[in-house]
């Protein structure tokens, strides 16, 4: 009984990719989670064998059907209780949206203090890589449910039908996304030969930033999402979830280069994750006085 306690509305439900090699989709969030100490039910939109950046590969993608009735067992489990969040990525086509939408209001509906946090996982610099009804159904079904959103700056141009020249203008993009709160990742950085990360929610807009690491791995946007929701889970601020997020992205990055390493090492930079030493800058840009934090009452 007092495991189960200590587990409920701690677990979180993930949603997305599963690569047999590598530290990507759901490899890597999982990882990230179970390594900060939050149990996770994971169910895979696609299998693929290694990152499609590495090469052509076969795509199994579950049948709509069955994906759908194991969502609904999901949502129907004795044990949803456990589950305190839910986070979606990478889609493995349209109609996988209203399932896992279904899945969203199921939890919400048992914990009403539940999060969702939608990675619209659609497409970068190079443009979209999943249909664009797929990336539509992302924005169309599960945007309106999350709490938190975290786009990269190219989906989230997408996403808002514009160019983002500079950080204010994605800040206004994403406070009309929906999600209270915004972390938007390949944001303009201040300082030369850095990238940062925006988060912007309706009281403020702060910037953590570092250096720009040449060559790096495939995986971060996947990770920034995991390690930001679970300090969120642990109860830390926002702000200071997202310089720990930013510190430990920046760290495993920069020793995996420094190996040579075509993929995050993250079985070997646990450490990193829990504990990062990297330092990044963090700056607030604006703040509203007028305006909530973006908590859920």
């Amino acid at each position: 009984m007092e495991r189960e306690a200590q587990a409920a509305g701690r677990a979180v439900i993930v949603v997305s990719s599963h690569v047999v090699r590598g530290a990507v989709g759901n490899r890597a969030v999982v990882f990230a989670l179970e390594t900060l100490g939050l149990p996770v039910w994971a169910v895979p939109t696609v299998v693929l064998p290694w990152h499609p950046g590495h090469g052509r590969a076969t795509r199994i993608v579950p049948p709509a059907a069955e994906f759908s009735a194991l969502i609904d067992d999901l949502a129907a489990a004795p044990w949803l209780g456990e589950v305190g969040a839910v986070l979606s990525g990478y889609l493995g086509g349209p109609e996988q949206a209203e399932a896992v939408a279904r899945l969203v209001r199921a939890v919400k509906a048992r914990n009403a203090g539940a999060l969702y946090l939608c990675d619209p996982v659609m497409g970068d610099a190079g443009g979209l890589y999943v249909p664009e009804t797929t990336a539509g159904a992302m924005r169309d079904t599960l945007l309106p449910l999350a709490d938190i959103a975290t786009p990269n700056r190219y989906e989230l141009e997408w996403l808002a039908g514009e160019t983002l020249p500079d950080n204010a203008a994605a800040a206004r993009a994403a406070l009309r996304l929906g999600p209270a709160r915004v972390l938007v990742t390949s944001a303009h950085a201040m300082m030369t030969g850095s990238i940062g990360n925006l988060l912007v929610t309706a009281s403020e807009t702060v910037l953590a930033e570092h250096r720009a690491v040449a060559g790096a791995p495939q995986g971060t946007g996947d990770l920034v999402s995991a390690l930001f929701l679970a300090r969120l889970i642990e109860g830390q601020s926002e702000a200071k979830a997202l310089q720990g997020a930013t510190a430990s992205v920046f760290e495993v990055l920069a020793r995996a280069v420094k190996r040579g390493a075509d993929e995050l090492m993250l079985e070997t930079d646990a450490q990193s994750l829990a504990r990062p030493l990297a330092m990044v800058q963090v700056r607030r840009l604006a703040r509203f006085p007028g305006g909530t934090d973006g908590r859920r009452g």
